[in-house]
C-alpha cells in the first residue's frame, strides 16, 4: 500500500491528510489518484501556502510506503531550465489535470506545458483558431480568461502563435521540459519573464 500525505487539504487546521492508495492498483490509476489528491489540495489556497511556506516545491507529492520507514519520493516533473517543476496558477486552476501546474501524461494529447501569462493580442489570436479562452464556461469550472491570468498552454499553439507574432510570455519555471519536443529554449528565453533566473 502506497500512503499520499499531502497536507491540509479543507484548510481548516486538522493537518495533514493520508490517503492510501493500494498497491494492486496499476501505476497509471495511481498517477491519476495521486494527481486527483494534488487537484484537492491547490482547490485550498491555505494548503497551497502552506506547502509553499514548507519549502515543498509545488508540483510534488510526497509518497510513502508502508514497507519501508524511509520517505519514497515519486519522479518530480521538470521545467525547461532542469530544474522542479514551478506552480502556474491556482487563481485560474490550469493545466491539463487542473493542478494549477503544467504537468503532462500520455492523456494529454495537446500538450499543455508551456507556462504563459495571457495578453489581449494573444487571446484574441486563439479566439481566431477556434480556441476560445475569454468565454467562461462555468459548467467545466472555466471561468474565462483576461489579460494577465496565466495559463498551460499547448506547447503547438504557443509556437503557432510566436509564428504569427503574437506569442505571450512565458515563465520558465513553470514551463514543463515536454515543451522542448516543439518549441527551442531559445525561443522561450526571449519570451520569459523569469529570464533573469535562467
Amino acid at each position: 500500500m502506497v500512503v499520499v500525505v499531502i497536507g491540509d487539504v479543507d484548510g481548516d487546521g486538522d493537518g495533514p491528510q493520508i490517503v492510501a492508495v493500494n498497491d494492486h492498483v496499476n501505476d497509471h490509476e495511481k498517477s491519476i489518484r495521486i494527481r486527483a489528491l494534488l487537484y484537492r489540495c491547490g482547490r485550498s489556497a491555505r494548503c497551497a501556502d502552506r506547502r509553499l511556506a514548507a519549502g515543498v516545491p509545488s508540483c510534488y507529492a510526497r509518497i510513502m510506503s508502508e514497507r519501508r520507514a524511509e520517505p519514497v519520493r515519486i519522479e518530480v516533473d521538470r521545467n525547461v531550465l532542469g530544474g522542479p517543476l514551478a506552480m502556474c496558477s491556482l487563481r485560474t486552476m490550469t493545466g491539463f489535470f487542473r493542478t494549477g501546474c503544467c504537468e503532462t501524461g500520455p492523456e494529454d494529447r495537446g500538450r499543455h506545458v508551456v507556462c504563459a501569462q495571457m495578453t489581449e493580442e494573444f487571446l484574441a489570436f486563439s479566439v481566431s483558431r477556434g480556441n476560445d479562452l475569454v468565454t467562461p464556461q462555468p459548467d467545466h469550472g472555466f471561468p474565462g480568461l483576461r489579460p494577465g491570468d496565466r495559463w498551460c498552454l499547448c506547447a503547438a499553439r504557443w509556437k503557432e502563435a510566436l509564428d504569427a507574432g503574437l506569442a505571450p510570455p512565458v515563465i520558465l519555471a513553470a514551463t514543463h521540459e515536454a515543451a522542448l519536443e516543439v518549441v527551442a529554449l531559445e525561443e522561450l528565453l526571449v519570451h520569459a519573464l523569469d529570464r533573469a533566473q535562467a
